[in-house]
């Protein structure tokens, strides 16, 4: 009776535990290395169709064809992933850095080096690109990048999180002074390095949608937690169903797809989906 009343009074806030039907999943994403170059997952069990890759050169490393880069220790097979329902569409990463502070202080490089690499783009359904460079209110220098964005392809897409907890409006407000107005952005929700609560991460969400309008804005839905002893481990369902659960009526993306969302995991959230 005493759980009963809990689950009834929280409700609104969708404590873990609780009843939390789960929408429909819009895509998954991808971190390639050269220990992850073949993803394997049954993601279209939740909706998913669109796959987000967060980079096809990654420290000079190319994980593509067509470039004069050196290639990965093994290239992905780039047919296969895009016959998946899972990558009817994909979002092709450009080119980035493993480590955030050599990103930042190589825009120009990254920048000049993604144009190259959206010339040659694997042999998928692009339906955008993603410059793998993440913003948060500690960057200073982050409006540098407005200008260097233009001479990527559209559509394109960012993301953004909030290390320092600045707030919804002035995380938005100060993005939307120099983010060209063509360019989408990726929300990092920080659920799963315990940064806010999932209800917390909505308003930032809200306040996205309203400084740069609703098509423009994803949420990425962190399905990790910290792991006892350092790094990461994936979210069990009673952590990820209620932080999904939220997020009901805005675009979900997973991350991160092969790492952390098993079949186990999909065959979890898919029994608390409503039937499509």
């Amino acid at each position: 009776m005493r759980r009963l009343l809990s689950c009834l009074l929280a409700a609104a806030t969708l404590l873990p535990g609780c009843a939390a039907t789960v929408p429909t999943i819009e895509g998954v994403v991808w971190q390639i290395d050269n220990d992850t170059t073949e993803p394997q997952g049954d993601w279209q069990r939740l909706g998913v169709r669109r796959l987000l890759v967060q980079w096809t050169v990654v420290d000079g490393t190319a994980f593509t064809p067509g470039t004069s880069l050196p290639a990965g220790e093994k290239m992905p097979d780039w047919q296969r992933i895009a016959a998946q329902p899972w990558a009817q569409e994909v979002i092709v990463g450009l080119a980035g850095k493993f480590d955030e502070r050599g990103a930042r202080g190589d825009i120009e490089g990254l920048v000049q080096l993604s144009v190259q690499v959206a010339k040659t783009p694997p042999p998928v359904r692009v339906a955008g690109w993603y410059f793998p460079i993440e913003i948060d209110p500690t960057w200073a220098e982050a409006a540098r990048l407005g200008p260097l964005l233009q001479q990527l392809p559209r559509p394109l897409w960012i993301s953004v999180y909030d290390s320092a907890n600045v707030g919804p409006n002035e995380l938005a407000s100060s993005l939307a002074t120099w983010l060209p107005n063509d360019v989408g952005v990726f929300f990092q929700d920080g659920v799963g390095v315990h940064a806010r609560e999932p209800f917390v991460a909505v308003d930032y969400i809200k306040a996205l949608t309203r400084k740069l309008g609703k098509e423009r804005v994803r949420v990425i839905a962190e399905a990790f937690r910290p792991q006892v002893g350092g790094g990461f481990r994936p979210a069990t369902l009673e952590e990820l169903r209620p932080q999904l659960a939220t997020y009901a009526g805005y675009p979900i993306y997973l991350f991160e797809g092969p790492r952390y969302v098993s079949p186990q995991l999909v065959q979890g959230l898919s029994a608390a989906q409503q039937p499509r």
